[in-house]
């Protein structure tokens, strides 16, 4: 089987091979041939001719229904991870004959699922078949595929044959976006190191005056100064500003240690919450990018959603990390938090207790559990 499942393979992609009753006709063709000789029996002859012809016929005709066919393939729009993409191809017939028992097959990447197949009746001459699926996906990324296969055993069945088109495609599967409502991390980036800052550089500030954005009820974490008394007093509890902005000519740069050697669990983590909290800053009206190993700073929501699909663990490091400005650095490596830029603040993924021990202390963090839910660990209060 091993051998003969290769050869038939071969035979249907380059010419067409016999299906079970192709085999069948074939074997009693032989055996009415063989009978006419012995006998020298007309009518032997004849019944044997046929099935020859049957046979002859059934080899042609297949290839030749599939040789006008043209595949045509839609730009495929982006989804996030848990969402359908939605594949849509158009088969032309170029041809002046009607094309009938057709099957489509678009060969996936194995990581992202098995082949995909499509039956179709008929398509007329000069008109075009338009095929649309829905294909689940369950982890981001960006998965290319290039092949589909165009199988045919029309119009008897005895001989089937497949041909490949080229029609590459280009699926990308953006990482879930966790709907933080708080987040300590990007919330007090820069508030308590300003004043250790370096007294010839400018301080990073926030914003306390101004135009207010809006008013909403008090969480636990934000800052006594941002209160507003007035409209407490007024409503019989405590409301909150929302007009704090990093000022100061600085930005916030999510850091993902993405050069650095990760369990895959985490890394997959890191990378739902570097877009989480890219999307947290950026509803708070602050200025924030994105830095990876291998695309250096990137901004913009596109941009960064395509970044973080197509990162991996280990990639090389062709731009430097960013001198002189303050990071939230995701990482699972304890020791490079000695190196981070002052007013930074990080988050670890913990593998072992002996990090604990070795963590940064000059600057805030948190430390994640892989094996807890990621949102409320970003929503907690610093270390």
């Amino acid at each position: 089987m091993k051998i003969i499942t290769p050869a038939i393979n071969w035979l249907q992609t380059r010419a067409c091979a016999p299906a079970y009753s192709g085999w069948v006709l074939a074997g009693i063709a032989i055996c009415f041939f063989g009978a006419a000789i012995n006998t020298m029996a007309g009518w032997l002859y004849a019944i044997s001719g046929v099935s020859f012809a049957l046979l002859g016929v059934a080899a042609v005709l297949p290839p030749r229904s599939l040789s006008g066919l043209v595949v045509k393939r839609r730009p495929i729009e982006p989804v996030t991870a848990g969402d359908e993409l939605t594949v849509e191809l158009e088969i032309y017939n170029q041809t002046q004959r009607t094309v009938s028992l057709l099957q489509v097959e678009d060969i996936l990447p194995f990581i992202l699922g098995k082949p995909v197949t499509k039956a179709i009746e008929t398509i007329s001459p000069q008109e075009n078949y338009r095929w649309v699926y829905y294909h689940p996906t369950q982890r981001r990324g960006v998965y290319r595929w290039h092949t589909v296969e165009l199988v045919s055993g029309a119009p008897l069945g005895l001989f089937w044959c497949r041909r490949q088109r080229h029609c590459p495609a280009t699926a990308i599967v953006y990482p879930t976006v966790l709907p933080l409502a708080r987040c300590p991390l990007v919330d007090e980036m820069g508030q308590k190191d300003s004043t250790r800052s370096d007294p010839r550089a400018r301080p990073l500030q926030t914003a306390t005056t101004g135009l207010v954005r809006s008013l909403r009820p008090y969480r636990l974490g934000d800052p006594i100064r941002l209160i507003h008394w007035r409209t407490s007093a007024r409503y019989g509890e405590l409301r909150v500003r929302e007009l704090e902005i990093v000022t100061g000519g600085q930005e916030i740069i999510i850091a993902l240690d993405s050069a650095a050697n990760w369990e895959e669990e985490n890394f997959e983590q890191a990378v739902i919450a570097a877009a989480s909290l890219y999307f947290y800053a950026q509803r708070q009206q602050m200025q924030v990018q994105l830095w990876t190993a291998l695309t250096g700073l990137v901004k913009g929501d596109r941009v960064v959603q395509e970044a973080l699909a197509a990162t991996t663990a280990q990639e090389d490091a062709s731009t430097p990390i960013p001198e002189g400005y303050p990071l939230i650095w995701l990482t699972q490596n304890a020791l490079s938090l000695s190196s981070l830029a002052l007013g930074s603040r990080w988050v670890l993924w913990h593998s072992s207790p002996s990090e604990q021990m070795v963590v940064n202390q000059d600057y805030s963090g948190i430390i994640l559990q892989s094996e807890q839910e990621l949102q409320p660990q970003l929503q907690k209060s610093l270390h």
